[in-house]
């Protein structure tokens, strides 16, 4: 983790802006927390350490993974269960005229408030997958805090944004699982979209805009039809593609530029891996045939 973005903890538990903090903590110890409240939300990213949370007299025990929601008013303290481990977490305070501003904006930026008071849910995990993307997210945004750039105000206010319709999105995906015709529907179409594409970028990240769905959504699609990895797939069917591009005499360096692989190392190993031989050797032994 970065430590440069790292705050010295501080028990307050009031703002000092009218619309959003945003704090990463590190620390091996902490004085007991008191039960208490507070007028604005609380999203809160468990990071590592030993640790429970009571959320209206419920214990929860914390894993990392865990982001909580505690809307306003809600009483709750952390306890700090052991002190091998540093207590690692973000904590991420939006005031309730923020909220609403951004709800006028979308009711998308809602879902997970709504749920929270609908269904009394208060912990949500994520995968560690899923879970990196919302922490590289948050750390964009305290890079933004820390250093003075052009445009500084306007890049941290889409980054919130970004950050929050993120959050929305996933949780409502876990809360609204697609049906199995739905998720043929997906694989099919994802399908599809890699084959027309091989010589783009075809990350997890891409794929996932393209099809609004979350990137733990589009592996999980992957490995449960065909066992194989979103990366191990495309790689598969590139490798398929340079292989009929080198037995028409194109060029072994160009037919895999154009088959989307941008370093001719990696290009050449997965080869060898996949076929026994060389792309050299493998056009030779075609050519004595």
């Amino acid at each position: 983790m970065k430590k440069y973005l790292r705050t010295a903890f501080s028990p307050r538990q009031y703002m000092l802006s009218k619309d959003f903090e945003i704090y990463y903590y590190e620390d091996s110890h902490i004085s007991r927390m008191k039960n208490h409240t507070h007028d604005y939300y609380e999203f809160y990213f468990f990071l590592g350490g030993t640790v429970s949370i009571e959320i209206n007299n419920i214990s929860y025990e914390l894993n990392p993974g865990d982001m909580i929601l505690i809307p306003p008013f809600v009483k709750h303290h952390v306890t700090l269960r052991k002190e091998e481990l540093p207590y690692k977490r973000i904590i991420f305070w939006i005031t309730q005229d923020y909220c609403s501003q951004l709800m006028k904006f979308s009711a998308d930026y809602g879902y997970l408030i709504q749920h929270v008071q609908a269904t009394g849910q208060y912990i949500y995990h994520y995968d560690v997958i899923s879970f990196n993307t919302i922490k590289a997210k948050i750390f964009q945004i305290l890079e933004e805090i820390h250093f003075d750039r052009f445009g500084k105000a306007t890049k941290i206010s889409l980054c919130i944004s970004d950050l929050l319709l993120h959050i929305n999105r996933t949780i409502y995906e876990q809360e609204h699982p697609a049906t199995p015709k739905e998720e043929q529907s997906l694989y099919q179409n994802l399908i599809a979209f890699i084959e027309r594409h091989l010589e783009e970028d075809l990350s997890l990240e891409r794929l996932s805009n393209e099809f609004f769905v979350s990137k733990y959504h589009v592996a999980h699609i992957f490995k449960e039809n065909l066992g194989l990895s979103v990366h191990q797939y495309i790689t598969k069917k590139r490798l398929e593609q340079c292989k009929d591009s080198i037995l028409s005499n194109t060029d072994i360096m160009e037919a895999s530029l154009k088959c989307g692989f941008r370093d001719y190392s990696s290009f050449y190993r997965a080869f060898k891996k996949e076929y026994g031989m060389s792309p050299k050797e493998y056009k030779e032994w075609n050519a004595r045939g």
